[in-house]
């Protein structure tokens, strides 16, 4: 079959944002997509919404929303996806497949989240239905408490990898300064990371502040068509592998020190791309928590089980390395608003693809991994994509 491309997109900045609502963030970037690919919403056939809200908005169902600042996706069939944190890359690969069944030939995907309205506390209780409430639900700190427990799990097995967290952190932050739409662009430092203090307090032990990704608002779209449509486009990055591994829920039926799920699909969509991890040049991986960051390492087979430390203190993952992981600052730096950040992580791989990463940019960067998961590891989606030759 042909495969699907990526042949426009936008991007709001993630942060605190004067939007009321997702249908606000949606329409920031809605009509950009479109602009960006070059075509008219009238040339769109299908539209693959992916918030995850889940107690974020009173407003559910939310497929139509986009048609509120493009009226011309009137009558054109529009679904919503949720897969928890993988949200936007459900969205993107209900797109695929949609295109691959030849049922239209472009596909506007539109994630978004509203966070920022919500109290702290409330926005952590939300987050816990992203977590298997029977056994999880009253775990302190709330969905960071089931992250620190992993932490507290790996570093009981391997020992203490607290140099290795802050230096994952100190490393996105640093990178956040590059992305203009970074919620924090502030180089953090590895001491301050380190350091457990009243400006870098635990949140759920042994995860400190800086360890944790940001309570955001933001949205993120992109234009998908055919691969002999996309061949008559200004730009076009294809895919050349898209694998979705679900897992179990609850921890306790799984290695909580290991991501087997994301490993698998790290494995399969290797082997569908025919490549191996040192033929990518680049990969942006869901660093929710420092924690999941270090997991992804050892999931995509870059170091063996509890070695993940050796990527991040040696270099191999920063911009000069041989493996840049999250030039964007990932999540950690650019933030999480929920539904947008599968979107967004595709959206930043597709711009330094195509060289429009501005002070991002890699000096290499022809291949691509994008790892996005749901939950813990739950639903994991990896990605790789290269520019269409």
């Amino acid at each position: 079959m042909t495969e699907a491309c990526i042949v426009g997109w936008a991007h709001s900045p993630f942060g605190k944002l004067e939007d009321p609502d997702v249908e606000s963030l949606m329409g920031r970037v809605t009509g950009a997509a479109i602009e960006d690919a070059g075509i008219e919403a009238r040339d769109i056939d299908g539209v693959f919404v992916g918030v995850f809200n889940a107690g974020f908005s009173k407003q559910d169902f939310p497929s139509s929303l986009v048609f509120q600042s493009q009226p011309e996706l009137r009558f054109k069939p529009a679904t919503r996806y949720e897969n928890a944190c993988a949200t936007g890359s459900a969205a993107i690969h209900g797109a695929r497949d949609w295109l691959a069944a030849g049922r239209g030939r472009f596909a506007l995907v539109v994630g978004a989240e509203k966070m920022t309205a919500k109290p702290t506390a409330e926005v952590g209780d939300i987050l816990l239905n992203a977590s298997y409430r029977r056994e999880e639900g009253d775990i302190a700190g709330g969905f960071a408490g089931v992250f620190g427990r992993i932490a507290e799990n790996y570093f009981q097995r391997f020992g203490d990898q607290s140099d290795a967290l802050a230096a994952i952190a100190a490393k996105n932050h640093r990178n956040g300064v590059d992305n203009p739409y970074a919620q924090m662009r502030k180089d953090l430092g590895f001491d301050f990371c380190r350091q457990l203090s009243d400006k870098n307090p635990y949140v759920a032990a042994p995860l400190k502040r800086t360890d944790c990704s940001l309570v955001s608002d933001g949205a993120a779209a992109l234009v998908m068509c055919d691969e002999e449509t996309a061949r008559t486009m200004g730009k076009a990055v294809r895919f050349r592998a898209a694998v979705q591994v679900n897992d179990f829920l609850p921890l306790s039926r799984r290695d909580p020190t290991r991501f087997e799920g994301a490993a698998r699909a790290w494995n399969q969509a290797l082997s569908e791309a025919g490549l191996k991890l040192q033929d990518l040049s680049f990969v942006e991986v869901h660093d929710c928590f420092t924690i999941a960051e270090l997991l992804a390492y050892e999931a995509m087979g870059l170091t063996p089980a509890g070695q993940g430390s050796r990527a991040i203190l040696e270099g191999w993952t920063s911009k000069g390395g041989f493996l840049p992981v999250n030039r964007s600052g990932g999540l950690k730096a650019k933030g999480h608003p929920i539904g947008a950040t599968g979107v967004s992580m595709h959206v930043i791989a597709a711009m330094q693809l195509t060289g429009q990463a501005g002070d991002m940019q890699l000096p290499r960067a022809d291949r691509a991994g994008v790892f996005n998961m749901g939950g813990a590891a739950v639903a994991n989606y990896v990605s790789i994509l290269e520019p269409l030759a």
